[in-house]
């Protein structure tokens, strides 16, 4: 009975024409735009595709009437995320895009440099360069000025500290004297001399070593400082000690000076022969005599012989087994 009654209804519909056509269309709610269909779409090898209506719908063309479609498909990759060294560049100021960024990572952060990089037309005569110019140029007149200071007038042997005056060539009358290049000399450092006193450049400038690092040092502040010196001798064609036959002395060649006292400059004179023996003095003028060996070749006083009681010698000979003072 019931199947019967199944049958009768099925008839009942099919002759009514509900079924007569199937539906052309999917149940289905369609994708979202942008979704996967449209995607397949897109990427299907052929280029025209049957409608819901039956109508047969031109893919490139709809693409072109709906822009939409292609804006929408979501990308299989995503776009890359900008660096820390572009985000820092796209939020400079507009002002500091003409000088580039030093980007220096440090501990994980990126820091810009706060030093800026000149142009390359600003580097020839940017105030840089101007200020680089001036400090080496100053160094350079620094490094150069004793070498390019030109001696003073009434200078000798090309030092400005050295007064006197150039003399022409002495022969001697003894063989073996003579100076080539004599100089006169009168004062030695600020130092006068108590007589314009021949020798050569190399003995004047043994003479100012000897004052500049002996007897100053050893004058101190006695009397006001140092001012001059007592010469006893200086140039003479001569032998040693004067004796017939000797060797031509040292003063004959222009290597030699004796000095007999030191002159200060409240007026006191500092003699070897009263001063050598008496405790103040005497330790100023040991410690001048001790002072000359170095500067001379030979220091003699008035411990070296009879002769020397009452002066210094000094002379500028050279020996093989050094200099020798007594």
């Amino acid at each position: 009975m019931r199947i019967s009654a199944i049958a009768g209804l099925i008839g009942a519909l099919a002759s009514g024409g509900a079924l007569q056509a199937a539906p052309t269309t999917s149940l289905f709610p369609l994708a979202r735009s942008g979704g996967v269909a449209e995607l397949a779409a897109l990427q299907a090898p052929s280029p025209a595709q049957v409608g819901a209506d039956g109508v047969t719908v031109n893919i490139a063309a709809a693409a072109q009437a709906r822009p939409q479609l292609r804006a929408s498909v979501i990308p299989l990759r995503p776009e890359p995320r900008p660096s820390q060294a572009q985000a820092v560049a796209a939020s400079a100021p507009t002002a500091a895009a003409a000088e580039p960024a030093v980007v220096t990572p440090v501990s994980g952060r990126v820091q810009r440099s706060l030093v800026p990089v000149a142009r390359p037309e600003e580097r020839a005569s940017g105030p840089t360069r101007v200020v680089r110019a001036g400090l080496f140029a100053g160094l350079t007149a620094r490094a150069t000025s004793g070498q390019s200071r030109q001696p003073r007038k009434g200078s000798v042997c090309g030092d400005r500290s050295l007064r006197g005056v150039k003399i022409a060539p002495i022969n001697g009358k003894l063989a073996g004297c003579g100076v080539a290049e004599p100089v006169k000399v009168t004062e030695v450092d600020g130092i006068t001399l108590s007589q314009a006193s021949i020798m050569d450049c190399a003995t004047a400038q043994a003479l100012k070593s000897w004052i500049n690092e002996g007897v100053r040092p050893a004058v101190g502040r006695r009397g006001g400082g140092l001012s001059g010196l007592k010469v006893a001798a200086h140039y003479s064609c001569r032998t040693r000690n004067h004796r017939p036959g000797a060797k031509i002395s040292e003063h004959g060649k222009g290597r030699a000076i004796d000095i007999s006292a030191l002159i200060l400059k409240n007026g006191e004179a500092i003699t070897v022969l009263d001063g050598w023996r008496q405790r103040r003095e005497g330790k100023i003028l040991k410690a001048a005599h001790a002072a000359a060996c170095g500067p001379f070749g030979t220091v003699l006083g008035p411990e070296a012989d009879r002769q020397h009681q009452d002066h210094f010698h000094f002379d500028t000979a050279r020996y093989r087994s050094g200099a020798y003072c007594r």
